[in-house]
């Protein structure tokens, strides 16, 4: 007798035996027995944890854009905000050093500022300061030029 279990996406067979009987003896063959009454165990799937590829590396805001991660890290200081831009291959996360990085930033009062953000080798990233203490809502467009090849963000941060 076949029997079929659904669970979720995982279908269940097994075989049921009411009795089986070697030949000629009329007694049990405790092999068969032993071997058709135990129930088939199921392997549990366990997922195995994988680092998304949008998930923060540094715990800015990332964008994923084609094989390229980009991660914007603000951190407010007296006087203004340390910008850290993480450019690096999408999968790997490996860095990328030999581009061109400039910040265009729009203050909560409406003033343009132009950054450029000069690769830093130790940190293995970007970076710049922005001398600003207003508080509000701050757009960054990240425009790189990897080269010769464009890959732009758009960002946004807060100071309080």
């Amino acid at each position: 007798m076949w029997r079929s279990l659904k669970l979720g996406s995982i279908t269940v067979v097994s075989l049921g035996l009411i009795s089986l009987t070697a030949c000629g003896t009329g007694e049990p063959d405790s092999n068969v027995l032993e071997s058709a009454t135990e129930t088939p165990t199921e392997t549990p799937v366990v997922p195995t944890e994988t680092t998304p590829k949008d998930r923060p590396t540094q715990g800015g805001q990332v964008i994923e854009m084609g094989p390229y991660h980009l991660e914007l890290v603000a951190l407010p200081e007296p006087g203004g905000v340390h910008l850290d831009f993480y450019l690096q291959r999408g999968d790997t996360h490996e860095a990328i050093p030999a581009a061109t990085v400039t910040a265009q930033v729009e203050t909560p009062t409406g003033e343009q500022r132009t950054l450029e953000l000069p690769y830093d080798e130790p940190g293995k990233h970007y970076a710049a300061f922005l001398p600003a203490e207003v508080s509000g809502e701050y757009k960054v467009a990240i425009l790189t030029d990897i080269q010769g090849e464009k890959v732009n963000g758009r960002f946004t941060f807060n100071r309080e």
